[in-house]
């Protein structure tokens, strides 16, 4: 990676030439960057995808924006790209609202709101990334989802240059997607760039009600109570711990986007034809369009064990497989490429399909690339 003198056009951001992506998603594969602009204040990101957005000067520049690099694949054989890291990590409260800068380090945010005697985020501890990124995804772990606190969001328009605040109503949430998921690209980049969130939490210092069955065992609570936000921020990360879903740069285990794919809603007469030829229970949950399955019982189910595929008999293993803790967790065991990921990623989806009848959707954003 060599340095480059930042100049106008980058309203003092610091810029690198030829750098390396895949250092910085969590999954370790990306292609190498003409340019990377890494912003540490909102105001250089406005500034600097403002004047990249604006240019018309007959350059041929693919723009990517990314923070955390935790949710998204990039195809290593990207070329002429230029990578625009949102880098400004501020965190601010005031009283019960929460306000996280795009780049703020995710669990940092987690974190804080406990360290201020807040509730509300408690169960989306341990997740790898940024918080700029948790609107897009409506992220979600352990029942609960960033939307369920969500007041606002503060975006960077990039078709007009416009900064604004949008109410966390118009954000169209839904299971792990939202407007920001929608739409038209901008290059690489989404056409709405989250700049700052804003969360309303209980200032009672009481957590979200515990809705998910393992998590309330784990507390000893019945489901729908409520815990003290450190001791629910505490078994989660036991609970992630386990299933390989911590980050943890030295073990090829948790080189990863987390899960793959999304848990598929169907029809509910969908889940009664499964539990029909199924020995055995289907796990399954309410949902607001039908019924939720769950996508990793349905892999391992069509086939593929944690860790496939298993090292041959000498030892060697294959460049990307299956988490040995989880099966949504398609890793990076060192040295694997984009086509490595996907080939196992369709692998598993065709073979899915061809047993249950069901197609599993990604959850990572795929760019430069697909299924």
């Amino acid at each position: 990676m060599r340095p480059s003198a930042a100049g106008r056009l980058h309203a003092g951001a610091q810029v690198a030439e030829q750098a390396p992506l895949a250092p910085l998603t969590t999954l370790r594969i990306g292609p190498v960057a003409r340019r990377l602009i890494t912003c540490t204040s909102t105001d250089h990101v406005i500034a600097v995808l403002r004047e990249l957005d604006g240019r018309d000067d007959g350059v041929d520049e693919a723009v990517l924006v990314f923070a955390g690099g935790s949710n998204v694949v990039l195809a290593d054989s990207l070329t002429g790209v230029t990578a625009v890291r949102l880098a400004n990590g501020g965190i601010t409260v005031d009283g019960n609202l929460l306000r996280a800068e795009a780049g703020a380090v995710w669990d940092d945010v987690v974190v804080r709101s406990i360290e201020h005697g807040l509730g509300g985020l408690e169960c989306l501890s341990g997740i790898p990334g940024s918080a700029g990124a948790t609107p897009v995804q409506n992220v979600g772990a352990y029942g609960a989802e960033v939307s369920d606190c969500i007041t606002r969001v503060r975006v960077l328009e990039r078709d007009s240059g416009t900064v604004r605040w949008v109410p966390g109503s118009e954000l169209e949430f839904g299971y792990r997607t939202s407007i920001f998921k929608h739409g038209e690209a901008v290059g690489l980049g989404p056409a709405r760039v989250v700049l700052e969130v804003e969360f309303a939490l209980d200032a009672a210092g009481r957590s979200a009600p515990l809705r998910y069955g393992e998590l309330a065992d784990a507390l000893d609570v019945s489901a729908g109570e409520r815990a003290e936000p450190r001791a629910v921020r505490e078994a989660v990360l036991r609970l992630r711990g386990r299933k390989g879903m911590v980050l943890d740069a030295a073990d090829h285990d948790t080189w990863s986007v987390g899960s793959f794919f999304t848990n598929p809603v169907v029809a509910p007469d969908v889940c009664e034809r499964l539990a029909d030829t199924i020995d055995g229970p289907v796990p399954h949950y309410p949902a607001p369009d039908g019924v939720k399955l769950a996508a990793g019982w349905l892999v391992e189910r069509a086939g593929f064990a944690k860790g496939y595929p298993e090292p041959d008999p000498g030892g060697l293993e294959a460049r990307c497989r299956l988490s040995t803790k989880h099966a949504l967790a398609l890793t990076n065991r060192g040295g694997a490429n984009t086509e490595d990921v996907l080939a196992l990623a369709r692998l598993i989806r065709t073979r899915v399909h061809d047993v249950f009848g069901i197609t599993l959707q990604p959850e990572p954003v795929l760019l430069g690339c697909r299924l």
